[in-house]
Formats: C-alpha cells, structure tokens, sequence
C-alpha cells in the first residue's frame, strides 16, 4: 500500500514530519518513509520535496502512523494541518481530533483502490 503525506508549512515541516516518522519505531517497523516530489502542472516548477510517500508491508499499523503524525503535530508551532492520500481517499487532519485521527485510521484501513505497491522513492 502507498500512502502520500503533505503538510501545510512548506518543506521545511515536511521534512520535520519525514525525520519524525523515521525515527518512530512503530512506523519504522511496517513501512518505508520516503521524500518525493508530487507531479506539477507544466507550466510550474515542483519543490525538492512535495509530499512523504510511505509504502507498507504486513506489519503496517495505521493506528501507530495515526498517533505518530497527532504526535508530531502537537510539537510544531501553529499545529499544522496535514493531508494523508491513499489512492483515491484523501483525509485532512485539520485540528487533531479523536473523530479525525478515526477517519484517517479507517480511511487507511480500508482496501479499495489502487493504491500501488512499489517502493517509496526518494528525491
């Protein structure tokens, strides 16, 4: 399973969440964390990094990235929003609460779509 991550902040908040998930165990464990540039228009230039890309294996757990993304929220100024994109369902955490965190779980829990498999590739 692929899952994108954006936050709002511009890239240097991306790559605090990429140094944060890397260093989470639980994370670590099930999934490949990755910097990768999202497709830009043709008429504009794309950033170093756009968004994070995990790819799962069988040990992923959606409740642990969920906690780990509420977590590293919680320790930036102004409590960004993030974007979370897995195939066609996309969920935004706007203010970090349980009803949100839930939808992001379910919304990774679920299997429909696809949603690719190869490996994260960094930029």
């Amino acid at each position: 399973m692929r899952v994108e991550v954006s936050v709002d902040g511009g890239e240097r908040e991306l790559r605090s969440l990429y140094v944060w998930l890397r260093q989470d165990p639980a994370v670590r464990r099930g999934a490949q964390v990755a910097l990768t540039q999202a497709p830009s228009a043709p008429d504009q230039m794309g950033t170093l990094a756009d968004v994070l890309q995990l790819v799962t294996d069988n040990a992923w757990s959606a409740a642990s990235f969920a906690l780990a993304l509420s977590t590293w929220r919680q320790t930036r100024p102004g409590r960004r929003s993030i974007t979370v994109q897995r195939g066609a369902t996309t969920v935004t955490v706007e203010n970090g609460s349980e009803e949100e965190l839930n939808r992001l779980i379910e919304a990774l829990e679920r299997s429909d779509g696809d949603d690719g498999g190869a490996e994260a590739q960094e930029v």
